[in-house]
């Protein structure tokens, strides 16, 4: 049986970031989960149907930064569904925010009023794009953009984007916790597992703990660790190809 692979984008992301990723891997069937449309945090059935794969498909996945949280957790709940697990520069679960900002309580609230009233003047129109810019400056270290400047303005210059990103953000501090409980008790089966790190570009500030953060979810998950000192957070732009030779 064909094996899918499934991809998880991180937070800010869209699907065609990793249309490299999909070019070098033209004999395996690759689905880019689009972020706008499904959150990354929904639930594993929900992420399953917006890949658009039969209940019986056997699927291995790659999860980049929070979207990495979000594969991990399908691997472990459903360990007979997932046949490999790739990380990249993934979220670790102690990445747990502040409890007052969770999904419906008061700071959530009070921070999605001011996102919503910076939409109703014009602030992501205006700004988003920049926003753009900068994610890939910061997070590259080949600060290359393969978004036209058409989707750019359309994703994040979006009246909603901004509450998306927020969405987003604050459901990754409740899936880190989450996975957390899951990978605190000894992990069962789970499948082959490839931890991506990267400690280039701007990551190379916090290279140091965050690679040994990444090595201790390794050893919980029996996973192996591959670091890519030429990649800041934005693997996909950087080295599309580390990622797919780890899935070829």
């Amino acid at each position: 049986m064909t094996v899918t692979w499934i991809v998880v984008p991180g937070l800010a992301e869209t699907p065609e970031e990793f249309g490299r990723v999909v070019e070098l891997l033209p004999d395996l069937d690759v689905r880019v989960i689009d972020p706008w449309r499904t959150p990354i945090t929904s639930d594993v059935d929900a992420l399953r149907a917006a890949a658009g794969v039969p209940p019986d498909a056997e699927v291995a996945l790659v999860g980049h930064s929070i979207g990495g949280l979000a594969v991990l957790r399908w691997a472990l709940t459903r360990p007979h569904e997932v046949t490999r697990l790739v990380l990249v520069d993934s979220s670790l679960t102690s990445e747990t925010g502040w409890r007052p900002f969770y999904p419906g309580r008061r700071g959530d609230r009070a921070v999605r009023s001011v996102v919503k009233a910076l939409a109703r003047i014009g602030v992501p129109q205006l700004l988003g794009p920049g926003v753009r810019q900068l994610i890939v400056r910061l997070g590259s270290t080949a600060n290359h953009d393969p978004l036209s400047r058409a989707t750019a303005k359309a994703r994040y210059g979006g009246r909603e984007s901004w509450l998306l990103f927020w969405d987003e953000l604050a459901g990754s501090w409740e899936l880190a916790a989450e996975v957390a409980k899951l990978v605190a008790t000894p992990v069962g089966a789970i499948a082959p597992t490839a931890l991506l790190v990267a400690t280039g570009g701007s990551s190379r500030f916090t290279a140091k703990s965050w690679l040994a953060g990444q090595q201790r979810l390794a050893d919980v998950l029996g996973a192996t660790v591959e670091v890519l000192k030429d990649s800041a957070h934005l693997v996909h732009l950087d080295r599309p190809d580390a990622i797919a030779q780890t899935l070829a």
